[in-house]
């Protein structure tokens, strides 16, 4: 599976790790959401990788949790759907809105190995302080440069490069952003 080839999604060991994650993902869905730590434990113990100060908001429903890493400080909104067949890479103060899908599972076209159960998969990273606004739709094998914004609402089927703002479906850069250094606001 994370090498990138075909399997069967019914394998006996995926289903007992997808399995785990469901009890992990309904541990932390329902635990209360003053308990920071409680639920923080149940996030690393889900998790391939956690970085400090991570928010993630109730409810987040992913395959496997394993093959997800988040870096510090990042927020993750209400809603989140992290399908991690393959890696899901997530860096550094990165934003995502609600609603939010990272989806790495890939299925062939042909009706008989879907039927039989076949797929594969294919990663996702979002580089450092990436922002995705809600509903914003990440498809497998995508990866989006560091400081990008991506508007509400878009399907990213390719990759974004660093620095620029991309809105639409198909999502396609719409401006390039300028690399401040230092007090915001940045002068003008």
């Amino acid at each position: 599976m994370l090498a990138g080839e075909w399997y069967l999604a019914d394998d006996p060991e995926l289903t007992a790790e997808a399995e785990r994650a469901a009890v992990l993902s309904e541990r932390f869905n329902t635990a209360d959401a003053l308990d920071r730590e409680g639920r923080r434990k149940i996030l690393a113990e889900l998790l391939g990788g956690l970085g400090e100060d991570v928010a993630v908001r109730a409810p987040l429903q992913v395959d496997y949790g394993t093959h997800i890493t988040i870096g510090a400080r990042t927020f993750i909104n209400f809603g989140a759907v992290l399908l991690d067949c393959a890696p899901i890479t997530i860096g550094e103060d990165v934003q995502i809105g609600p609603n939010v899908q990272l989806l790495t599972p890939i299925h062939p076209l042909e009706a008989e190995p879907r039927r039989n159960k076949w797929e594969g998969a294919k990663p996702i990273a979002l580089g450092d302080n990436v922002w995705l606004g809600g509903g914003v739709i990440v498809c497998p094998g995508v990866t989006i440069g560091e400081n990008t914004v991506v508007g509400a609402g878009s399907v990213v089927a390719r990759d974004l490069p660093p620095n620029v703002v991309a809105v639409g479906n198909p999502a396609r850069v719409v401006r390039e952003l300028p690399v401040h250094e230092g007090e915001f606001p940045p002068p003008s």
